[in-house]
């Protein structure tokens, strides 16, 4: 490495956990609160970046540092900061370089950071982290050095403390030092798996695949079940839900899609006489199957896209009596959500020009003229004592199909 504060750092080579070269650092969010049992945390956020990292077209590396991790490869950077702003629970993604912890070099490649593309503005600070703290220089000596150095060698650039264009983050570690100049939001959270297995109710439209997300960002891998109306509807709504199901698995260690065909059962719970309770007896029926589901393949609760008050079928009394008829909690992430804050939130993760194409939604065949607000147990008992539940779940259960969107293979990633 040159030490001229003048010159530029050599062009970026593959490099390993160990040299010197371009890197990502990825800071990590809620799993930094963590006690004891911090490790298990890291290790399922480092598993789930392996998964993000598969395909990526060359080998990659992990490095553990404080509260950080270093990711790295044989791949051009910018992929590298795609991927990790994919992977649930680092809180900021920085594209940083890395470097000898001594000095001459350390303002090199801040001489390098802001005068070449990476420069976006013309004021600047520095801010320094001395995790070393047998570096000679305290971070505010760091700080002033690197800040008049830069300013000698690089012209137009101005110093501003309080809001600089660049903030320039020089991170010293004993051995290396980390150099960035940019901080993209991550998606904060829990790793995903790190609280358990959900199945996500799946449908067409905007809410349940941002509930699912929500989900996800609270530790749960989630499988997801869509239930369709064949064989009185077409399959859009199954290559919706494909789709929808494949861009949340670019977030999660990639889960199950279980479709089932609730189009007969449908029409069994009209000809039992379910009325106006047609709607909320259909959403009984779907949790009770995805219950039975879940327990088959070690989910431990159910998620839905319920938002209260937002259509009848979504009043207080009828999600209580939907509720009735689950084994498992039913976890609702959207409950006080407006549908404005919804549709902005699918826009951000990748699922709302999914959403929005047209389909047959399973809910609103057979669906009565007016569905009631406040369904009664008792009525709803009654309409479910005519049919055979256990008999009708396990035909839906067995004529059920498995696909497996957005499984993908790749290289291996090291760690270290």
């Amino acid at each position: 490495m040159p030490t001229s504060v003048t010159g530029r750092l050599p062009a970026p080579r593959a490099a390993g956990p160990g040299s010197p070269g371009p890197c990502v650092l990825l800071k990590h969010g809620e799993v930094f609160l963590k006690g004891r049992n911090r490790h298990l945390f890291v290790e399922r956020l480092h598993d789930n970046l392996r998964v993000a990292l598969r395909g990526i077209g060359g080998s990659t590396w992990i490095k553990t540092a404080q509260n950080v991790t270093v990711l790295g490869g044989e791949v051009p950077r910018e992929a590298l900061v795609e991927r990790a702003r994919r992977v649930i629970g680092f809180n900021a993604v920085e594209p940083a370089v890395r470097v000898p912890s001594d000095l001459e070099t350390i303002v090199a490649a801040a001489v390098d950071a802001l005068s070449g593309p990476e420069r976006h503005g013309t004021t600047f600070a520095v801010r320094t982290k001395r995790r070393d703290k047998r570096f000679p220089l305290t971070s505010s000596r760091v700080d002033a050095e690197v800040g008049a150095r830069v300013l000698a060698a690089v012209p137009g650039l101005r110093v501003d403390l309080a809001r600089p264009d660049v903030r320039l983050t020089v991170e010293i570690d004993r051995k290396e030092t980390y150099v960035s100049w940019e901080r993209l939001p991550g998606l904060s959270g829990l790793p995903v798996g790190s609280s358990g297995r959900a199945l996500v109710l799946l449908s067409g439209g905007y809410d349940s695949p941002v509930a699912a997300h929500r989900a996800m960002r609270r530790g749960l891998a989630c499988d997801f079940v869509h239930f369709n109306g064949a064989p009185y509807t077409t399959p859009a709504s199954v290559y919706k839900a494909y789709a929808l199901a494949r861009e949340l698995n670019r977030y999660q260690p990639p889960g199950d899609l279980h479709v089932i065909a609730l189009g007969k059962a449908q029409k069994q719970l009209a000809v039992a006489g379910a009325g106006r309770l047609q709607v909320v007896a259909q959403r009984r029926l779907m949790v009770r199957t995805a219950a039975v589901l879940a327990a088959r393949t070690g989910a431990e609760a159910l998620v839905t896209g319920d938002s209260l008050g937002q259509v009848a079928s979504q009043t207080l009394a009828n999600m209580a009596a939907v509720d009735e008829a689950a084994t498992l909690p039913v976890l609702r992430p959207l409950l006080a959500w407006e549908k404005q804050e919804i549709i902005d939130e699918a826009r951000s993760i990748g699922t709302a020009d999914v959403s929005v194409l047209p389909d047959e939604d399973c809910c609103s065949l057979l669906a009565p003229p007016r569905v009631t607000t406040r369904a009664g147990l008792p009525g709803l008992r009654l309409v479910e004592r005519r049919l055979d539940l256990d008999e009708v779940v396990e035909a839906l259960l067995d004529a059920a199909r498995v696909m497996k969107p957005g499984a993908e293979e790749g290289e291996g990633t090291q760690s270290d």
